[in-house]
């Protein structure tokens, strides 16, 4: 399954109107994306089958999107950055586009200030990253220039968004 959410995946515009059920399955969810359904059904009172189409409601929709997260640096991947990119203005979705076909490439972000985009990325070594910026991102028409931020330490991180709290 691939991961990657583009901001027109989902035909919703705005806020989609969650009702308590929702949330609990969002929250039983976040807490282990394994549960059964069956098992948050009880919790709440309700069967299994209301469970199962508002899960795929919310899955549609692009509310919630259940994945396998693995840990790069189990994985051999050593080396961990960020990169902040400047982009001429007329090229800058082509570029994101571009940047993001990258294997490299596990997050991108359009940005407002001193760089057009960042790129979070996960390499085997510092010999792979070197070849990723010299033969890869750097030839890329339209990126002016890079700036590599090499990760010390991850200190948090996490894959889901805080509780919200509904009005």
């Amino acid at each position: 399954m691939n991961a990657t959410m583009k901001s027109n995946e989902h035909a919703h515009v705005g806020p989609v109107k969650l009702d308590e059920i929702d949330m609990e399955i969002i929250r039983a969810l976040k807490r282990d994306g394994r549960t059964p359904f069956a098992q948050i059904a009880q919790r709440l009172g309700v069967s299994t089958g209301m469970i199962r189409q508002r899960y795929q409601r919310l899955t549609k929709e692009g509310v919630l999107q259940v994945v396998a997260v693995t840990n790069p640096l189990l994985l051999g991947f050593s080396t961990m950055a960020m990169i902040g990119i400047k982009v001429d203005g007329a090229h800058l979705q082509a570029v994101a586009e571009q940047i993001a076909s990258l294997e490299e490439v596990i997050y991108l972000v359009l940005a407002a200030g001193a760089y057009d985009l960042f790129a979070e990325v996960a390499f085997r070594d510092n010999e792979h990253l070197l070849e990723f910026l010299s033969q890869r991102l750097r030839t890329i028409e339209g990126i002016r220039e890079t700036e590599t931020f090499m990760y010390l330490k991850i200190v948090k991180e996490i894959y889901s968004w805080p509780d919200i709290e509904r009005e």
